[in-house]
């Protein structure tokens, strides 16, 4: 049984697990089978879809050791050793048209997502490129985006300026803030998501399925999605790299950066007690 606090680990990946290079660092791995071995559960929560998680819980070698999948910001929460889906979401399919024409009039770049693709009107916009890069994908180019997503999705995202997209989230929220969240993983993404998903009802449904209190839940992060899920944890640790925003809400700030192997030091220090 295990007796440390801290009885799971939820971590961000882009810029706290991940590397700027998307890659995990080796010692980051070890310290994380580190708290395997002591029975701690490993929990991936990112705003990345399915596809750009699955990997990664792969190369920590969770479908074998066991782990918990939070993908699209808590839209689908997936047991990586069993494959069982815990809890999904739709997004509201009859809100994709106006999304995508608020995205378009504000100038800034909406995309969605299959199984293994980006789906995009654009395939070489800068920021489309970088969530392809998030998630070891490529685009698929299509002549109308609400055409081409006639199938139940999760969630969309607005990509481009940070100002322009402020005003496309001011836009969506004043029309839809009954059906939908919309708020930013990075200053150039904006999240278009169904209500109530957040990283932290997210994390509150991993821990009443793991039996656990958020008390028993330590988190890692940077961005600004996670700020939830500081509020929520019974610790909360953020990257050197963190936004400021985001730092602010956490309860230790780590001298370290995700090139740095940040999440490596806060593992040793706070559920290894090294």
């Amino acid at each position: 049984m295990n007796e440390l606090k801290y009885k799971a680990l939820a971590l961000d990946l882009d810029g706290t697990l991940t590397d700027s290079n998307k890659l995990i660092p080796q010692e980051n791995k070890e310290a994380i089978w580190k708290a395997i071995d002591q029975g701690v559960m490993i929990i991936l929560a990112s705003g990345r879809p399915t596809m750009g998680i699955t990997g990664i819980a792969k190369e920590l070698e969770l479908d074998k050791r066991g782990g918990v999948i939070i993908a699209f910001n808590g839209g689908k929460i997936i047991d990586c050793k069993t494959g069982e889906v815990i809890s999904s979401q739709q997004f509201p399919h009859e809100l994709i048209p106006d999304v995508c024409d608020a995205s378009v009039r504000h100038g800034v770049v909406p995309l969605s997502y299959n199984d293994t693709q980006i789906i995009c009107e654009s395939e070489d916009d800068e920021y489309v490129l970088k969530e392809c890069k998030c998630n070891y994908t490529t685009v698929l180019k299509v002549e109308s985006l609400p055409d081409a997503l006639d199938f139940p999705i999760t969630k969309l995202l607005v990509v481009g300026n940070h100002e322009l997209l402020l005003g496309v989230q001011e836009e969506l929220l004043s029309r839809h803030s009954d059906q939908i969240e919309s708020f930013f993983s990075e200053s150039y993404f904006l999240e278009v998501a169904p209500k109530g998903i957040r990283k932290d009802a997210a994390l509150a449904t991993v821990c009443k399925h793991l039996g656990i209190t958020k008390d028993e839940l330590m988190v890692c992060g940077d961005g600004l999605n996670d700020i939830p899920m500081f509020d929520f944890a019974g610790l909360s640790v953020a990257m050197k790299n963190a936004y400021p925003e985001a730092a602010k809400h956490a309860h230790v700030v780590v001298p370290k950066t995700n090139d740095e192997c940040g999440v490596a030091y806060a593992v040793e220090k706070y559920i290894l007690g090294k």
